[in-house]
Parts: structure tokens; C-alpha cells; sequence
């Protein structure tokens, strides 16, 4: 009966509560919805910006909120107060979330280095190829195997029997941290894990790391300094949010149960639910010419409204 009543009971998010300095960082927050948010209404206002490079910039911005939002209130609510608490009901919500997100996240960059190969290795027939309905098309495949990843591992792991522990050594409902309750062998559901992981981490690291070989043998055929320094920043960009966002996901999700350190996957989880989303709109900003340009023209045109009126 305890191991009945504890699966469905409240978990005790302990956080950083050895390290209470760390909670101050985690206001930081506002600065990342600010800048997504910002991506996302340039995307969309600037004409400038109606391709598909910037289309999936935006579905790229809209993660990151949700991956914020999606755990950041709660924390800050046990922040507040002495209550470190969370329903079951709002742990599986997490969860679902993280691993629904995240998935689609790392199929998306996929998504965004195929967009940047057609658009070096093949520019003449760049808008023939990545035509409205195949960008939309490829996005909802991205969305749909994110949510397939949720729908099979968020039940596998939450009806791990617990027998009574509810202290999530954690600050949201990660997977690693609720496999580590389980008073039972978890071998199989860290081997589903570890498949999963498979095709929707590593076998779009694979695909980048190859669009990128081809985009690299295409640059070096550029005889202008000019095209090269242009195709540099734009891939740069995609590059640096990869390898910031891949890196932490390897190492969270390639192994999810006891042999991860708990310290670190907490401040890794910390990295790509807060950093993460807050450098990626700086990145795409302070190295692309034509944000800051949709920026500037945004800014300007408001002003000169303002001014008529």
C-alpha cells in the first residue's frame, strides 16, 4: 500500500538547497523571455525576415520559452518560501514537457542545419526546395517525434514503484533524478531511454555534423572572402546554439540513472532550461546582420510613428 500511495503523492524538490547562492542566478529569467520574445515579433514583423531560415528561428525562440516556463515558476514558488513541494500531477507536467521539448529541440536543429546546407550547397534552387510546405512539414515531423519521446518515457518513468522516497534531489522533475527514487531494477526503462536517445539526440548530431562536412567543402570552393565571412556568420550562429544545447543533452539523457553525478546534472539541467535560452536570442542577434537590421528598422519606424502622431 506505501508503494501505492507514493506513487501518486506530492515530491519534495530539495533544489539547491546546499548552495543557496545559486538561487539568486535564477531571476535571470526575465532577460530570457524578453529576448525570445523579441526574436519571435522581429520574425514576424520584419518582412525582411519571412524565410525559412527565420520561420524555424522562430518555432527555435518559442522552445526556449517553453522550456522556461515550463519549470521556472514552480522553482521560483519553492524560491519563496519554505514549501519545496510539487503535486504529482504538476511533476508529470514537467516531465512530459521536458522530454516533449527537448526532443523537438534537437530534431529542430536538425531541421535548421539541413535549411543552412540547401542554402550554401544548393543557393540557386534554395527557394524551390525549401518551399512553405515542406518547411511546415518538417517541423510538425519535429513536433510529432518530440511528443511521441514524451508520451513513451514520462508513464515509463512515473510509474517507477518509489516505495515511499519523495525527495527529488533536483529542482524540477527531470528524468534522471525520478529514476533514481526507484527501489527497483530500472535497467530496462534506462535502456529504452538510451534508444530513444539514439534516434532523437544522436542521430540528428549525426546529420548536422554531415551537413555541416558538406557546408564546409562548399565554403572552402568560395573564392570570395566576402561569401565565406557571410556564410560564417550565419552558420556560426546555429553552430554555437548546437553545441551549447547538444552538450548538455548527451551527457543528461545517454545516461540517465545512477552513474550521472546529481550535482552536475542539476546545474546542467540549470544550463539548458535558463542559459541556454538566454544566449541563443544574443547569439542570433549579435552575429546576424539581418536581426539587427529588422531591429533597427523596427525601433526607427515606431519613432517616426510616434513622431506623426
Amino acid at each position: 500500500m506505501e508503494g501505492n500511495h507514493s506513487a501518486h503523492g506530492a515530491f519534495i524538490l530539495l533544489g539547491f538547497s546546499d548552495r543557496p547562492h545559486l538561487e539568486r542566478i535564477l531571476f535571470v529569467v526575465l532577460l530570457t523571455l524578453v529576448g525570445n520574445t523579441t526574436i519571435i515579433l522581429v520574425s514576424r514583423l520584419d518582412p525582411h525576415l519571412h524565410t525559412p531560415m527565420y520561420f524555424f528561428l522562430t518555432h527555435l525562440s518559442f522552445l526556449d520559452l517553453s522550456f522556461t516556463t515550463s519549470s521556472i515558476p514552480q522553482l521560483l514558488y519553492n524560491l519563496a518560501g519554505h514549501d519545496k513541494t510539487i503535486s504529482y500531477a504538476g511533476c508529470a507536467v514537467q516531465l512530459c514537457l521536458s522530454l516533449g521539448l527537448g526532443g523537438v529541440e534537437c530534431l529542430l536543429l536538425a531541421v535548421m542545419a539541413y535549411d543552412r546546407f540547401v542554402a550554401v550547397c544548393k543557393p540557386l534552387h534554395y527557394m524551390v526546395i525549401m518551399h512553405p510546405q515542406l518547411c511546415l512539414g518538417l517541423v510538425s515531423l519535429a513536433w510529432g517525434c518530440g511528443v511521441a519521446n514524451s508520451l513513451i518515457m514520462s508513464p515509463m518513468t512515473l510509474w517507477l514503484p518509489r516505495c515511499g522516497h519523495r525527495k527529488v534531489d533536483h529542482f524540477l522533475c527531470e528524468m534522471p533524478a525520478l529514476i533514481r527514487l526507484a527501489c527497483v531494477n530500472t535497467a530496462v526503462v534506462e535502456g529504452i531511454a538510451f534508444i530513444l536517445a539514439v534516434g532523437i539526440v544522436l542521430s540528428p548530431l549525426a546529420f548536422i555534423l554531415v551537413s555541416y562536412g558538406y557546408i564546409v567543402r562548399a565554403v572552402l570552393s568560395i573564392q570570395s572572402s566576402s561569401g565565406r565571412h557571410k556564410v560564417f556568420n550565419t552558420c556560426g550562429s546555429h553552430l554555437t546554439v548546437v553545441s551549447l544545447f547538444y552538450g548538455n543533452i548527451i551527457y543528461m539523457y545517454m545516461q540517465p540513472g545512477a552513474s550521472a553525478s546529481q550535482d552536475q546534472g542539476k546545474l546542467l539541467t540549470l544550463f539548458y532550461n535558463i542559459v541556454t535560452p538566454l544566449l541563443n536570442p544574443l547569439i542570433y542577434t549579435l552575429r546576424n546582420k539581418e536581426v539587427k537590421g529588422a531591429l533597427r528598422r523596427l525601433i526607427w519606424g515606431n519613432l517616426h510613428l510616434r513622431k506623426t502622431i
